[in-house]
């Protein structure tokens, strides 16, 4: 929103330049044009950064709801090792039984 505000204002600035009679009118309506690159500059590099900021968020989320969901199966898998285990331990005392 602020780089559109900025870029309307460039743009307003340069009509205003066009539609300038003297020398000191132009030159003042070069300088707003100047300013208004400038904030829209700074509005841009003020969104990247924030844009940054969140997409690090964002990983870092991801990141750890992966890692979790990792142990989780992992945990999964060492429970149904486990099962395997003691019903082969089973089947095996029931063939011995009989």
């Amino acid at each position: 929103m602020r780089i559109r505000i900025a870029a309307l204002t460039a743009v307003a600035a340069l009509s205003l330049g066009a539609a300038a009679c003297t020398q000191a009118e132009q030159d003042e309506a070069q300088a707003d044009a100047n300013a208004a690159a400038a904030n829209t500059g700074e509005a841009a590099q003020e969104a990247g950064s924030a844009l940054k900021e969140e997409a690090a968020q964002v990983g870092s989320a991801i990141s750890a709801g992966a890692q979790e969901a990792a142990q989780e199966v992992d945990e999964a898998t060492d429970e149904l090792a486990a099962k395997a285990d003691q019903q082969k331990a089973e089947t095996a005392s029931d063939t011995r039984g009989n």
